[in-house]
């Protein structure tokens, strides 16, 4: 992995990982699915091409289809329980998300706005200065809330 700009890795270690590219973008993902992988949370999510992405170790994956309608595939440490990644698999060529905090660099990228703000609890809090997406990122923007 030294020759790769980024790297990163799940809670207990056994899952390590690294990126040959530099950020597509980040953002964060109110969707409900979401909110129940990070206990009541948004995912922060930086997007990589899929391909530059390489994972070593053990990973559990679950697939469904999301809120979007699209089949994505989550990945996480059957050890530890972090959640890793998520992608799309239908349709094919989206971006890779690869969860912030599982980075060696957790500040590589902030999130350059929010989407399915729709689905967020009334008590979250978002960045008046970022855009809010009603539901995913081709959607149409939300009312700003704060």
């Amino acid at each position: 992995m030294a020759d790769a700009p980024h790297t990163g890795r799940c809670l207990c270690g056994q899952v390590t990982f690294s990126i040959a590219a530099e950020p597509l973008g980040a953002r964060a993902c109110w969707c409900r699915d979401c909110q129940y992988i990070a206990s009541g949370s948004p995912t922060v999510n930086v997007l990589f091409p899929e391909a530059a992405v390489q994972y070593t170790g053990d990973i559990v994956t679950l697939r469904m289809v999301a809120d979007s309608g699209n089949t994505v595939e989550r990945g996480f440490c059957p050890k530890c329980g972090t959640q890793l990644y998520s992608r799309t698999v239908e349709p094919a060529g989206m971006p890779m998300r690869v969860r912030a905090g599982t980075l060696d660099n957790p500040g590589l990228q902030p999130p350059q706005g929010y989407i399915w703000v729709e689905s967020a609890p009334a008590w979250a809090y978002f960045d008046p200065a970022l855009p809010q997406l009603i539901k995913g990122p081709a959607s149409p923007p939300m009312k700003a809330r704060t």
